[in-house]
């Protein structure tokens, strides 16, 4: 098992015209967070400034999810429709893979 985010959904016509999605799911995972212990007291200083700016700036994100592309989906109208699963960017998904399938759940 694992988890996807839904990272981008685009409109796509197939081969022979029939509209469609391009559904793009990227695994998400938690980078282990490294406590740097600062050896002077200015250096320490500068540590709790720059983590105040992370959490009050949107310009210097505190990070710890990292990425990686795993399922690009195409589908068309019917394909999406028969899938019966409703996907919104953003939104996270626990994949499973078993006995030649794919189970998509929805996080809370």
């Amino acid at each position: 098992m694992f988890r996807v985010r839904v990272n981008k959904i685009e409109s796509i016509r197939d081969l022979d015209g029939n509209l469609g999605k391009r559904i793009e799911l990227v695994e998400e995972r938690q980078i282990p967070r490294f406590v740097v212990k600062p050896q002077t007291e200015e250096a320490k200083v500068v540590q709790d400034v720059f983590q105040a700016l992370q959490q009050q700036l949107p310009i210097f994100p505190a990070r710890t999810e990292f990425s990686i592309p795993k399922i690009i989906l195409f589908l068309t109208e019917q394909e999406y429709e028969s899938l019966s699963i409703e996907f919104d960017v953003n939104q996270i998904y626990e994949i499973t893979l078993e006995n030649q399938s794919i189970k998509f759940r929805k996080t809370a």
